[in-house]
């Protein structure tokens, strides 16, 4: 058998941020003649980058190098809906925040709002306003990392740049002010959560009943100080945003572009609800498929299904069944179901948006997009929140101890809707748990996604890098947070094989 390695010349990572690279020049190495080489039969992307947690792709090619499968595996396991089992309830809003290193806040919330369930206990006002505020600030940074470090590179340096630079680092050299602004936005969300919570990263604060300290005056004064700075920087992002959106027609284009029902939190009036609010879903056409679905009754509307090839479970709409049920959550997807944010600068946004798009937007590659909008909405709800008075009362947190077996709480995080589902016994101990990660909802999407990218730029015996980089971007597009995860300057981002039909290897990458 004869294996051959590539020196993937010039494909070298500046950081970790660096691309899924697929193909390289194979100097110093003796390669085949094209007729010789047996037909190529499966492309393997790792280690996809640039996302919150471990993921793979395989994509499966004809003899005429034409797609004919694909596969996103999520290659990680977590476990923690089992070994939670026993724990005191008001354990779990600590507990699960381990979950994610990145958006600690959306389960200390979502976990926090099925304790309340437990223990029957209305929260004080106060409390659920700072409980807002806080989950605000995590969009902020959390909509900032995403669309400045993770995406930017595709984005403001183009799909076809040289993956040696197409990384913070080139954005640094090409774009300093957009990247000087990701890190100023990405800043005052996580400077938000410390001054609330004394902590950035899986933070106390927030606990059974509603949060643990009333609102220090001077944090607030020191917010509403910033916030007109952090306003603009998403303003004029936005601005770059628009203008360069024209250069993309075939990502727009082959980025999920395919009709699915959407879901996501409104409120009463059909606003775009973050912290607190009933489940939307809507259809591809925007015809209204449920709405208004308490939290405690998403199971009569959401099943889970089990994957072969993957630890990520598909959520699909029950009453349509899997997998036709398919529908999207996230950014993209609480834009299509709300009527209207319900902030000036967002609404007047997300005008233009459908003025542009229409009613409903159905390209993935929007998610960029409607994430900028949702960042003006929050920093929009932080002001509004910060000018009630009654964010300053003292009265932050109910006691109670076990008074129903059984609560769900169901939040908006950054990436889509998050479902805590607790059961107790008698003692408060947890019996049984369940948990449907935002990235959950949209792995069926993702995974149809990841075949409509590979069938539009992939075609041929011969890797194109920037293909696969494509192929992954549509991956990013969705924001995945698969668990926490480090991007580090020098670790291998990719390692990529040809194989014949016979198994044998006969062309691999690594970089």
């Amino acid at each position: 058998m004869t294996t051959k390695k590539a020196t993937a010349e010039g494909l070298r990572l500046a950081s970790a941020a660096a691309e899924d690279v697929g193909s390289a020049g194979n100097t110093g190495a003796t390669q085949p003649a094209e007729a010789q080489r047996p037909a190529m039969q499966t492309v393997t992307i790792n280690h996809v980058s640039r996302i919150e947690g471990h993921a793979k792709i395989t994509i499966k090619l004809d003899d005429a190098g034409r797609v004919t499968d694909t596969q996103f595996h999520v290659t990680q396991v977590r476990g923690f809906e089992k070994f939670v089992e026993g724990r005191p309830y008001y354990e779990m809003p600590s507990i699960t925040s381990r979950i994610c290193g990145i958006c600690p806040i959306s389960h200390l919330l979502a976990s926090s709002k099925a304790c309340d369930e437990i223990m029957a206990v209305r929260i004080p006002r106060a409390a659920a306003q700072l409980r807002e505020l806080v989950h605000c600030a995590q969009f902020v940074q959390s909509h900032a990392l995403s669309f400045f470090h993770l995406s930017a590179p595709d984005l403001l340096l183009g799909m076809d740049a040289d993956p040696a630079r197409r990384n913070v680092a080139g954005l640094l050299e090409e774009h300093p002010e957009a990247l000087r602004d990701g890190i100023a936005l990405r800043k005052f969300g996580q400077q938000v959560i410390e001054r609330l919570a004394k902590e950035r990263i899986h933070p106390s604060w927030v606990v059974p009943g509603g949060v643990n300290t009333a609102l220090d005056p001077q944090v607030r004064a020191k917010t509403l100080e910033e916030l007109p700075s952090a306003m603009a920087i998403v303003q004029r992002t936005l601005a770059l945003w628009k203008r360069a959106l024209d250069g993309f027609p075939e990502e727009i284009a082959s980025f999920s572009n395919f009709p699915t029902m959407y879901c996501g939190l409104v409120g009463p009036d059909g606003s775009l609800r973050l912290y607190d609010g009933n489940l939307r879903f809507v259809a591809a056409d925007g015809s209204m498929v449920a709405d208004q679905v308490r939290p405690e009754d998403y199971a009569t509307h959401i099943g889970e299904a089990s994957m072969t090839d993957s630890y990520l479970k598909a959520p699909y709409y029950k009453p349509i069944g899997f997998p036709e049920g398919i529908y999207r959550v996230g950014p993209l997807a609480r834009l299509n179901v709300a009527d209207r944010c319900g902030t000036p600068l967002a609404d007047a946004e997300l005008e233009a948006y459908r003025a542009r798009f229409g009613r409903i937007v159905q390209s993935g590659f929007h998610y960029h997009y409607a994430r900028l909008i949702e960042a003006l909405y929050a920093l929009e709800r932080m002001e509004q929140l910060l000018a009630e008075p009654s964010i300053l009362e003292t009265k932050v947190r109910a006691h109670a101890g076990v008074n129903n077996l059984e609560g769900t709480g169901i939040i908006e995080a950054p990436r889509g809707s998050l479902i805590h589902h607790y059961k107790v016994n008698e003692n408060g101990a947890i019996t049984w748990a369940n948990l449907i990660v935002a990235t959950g909802h949209n792995n069926l999407a993702i995974t149809r996604g990841v075949r409509q990218v590979a069938e539009q730029f992939i075609s041929g015996k011969k890797i194109e890098e920037a293909a696969l980089n494509r192929v992954s971007a549509l991956v990013r597009a969705y924001d995945p947070c698969l668990s926490c995860s480090t991007h580090q300057f020098g670790v291998a981002a990719v390692a990529i094989t040809l194989m014949g039909p016979d198994g044998e290897v006969f062309d691999e990458v690594t970089t």
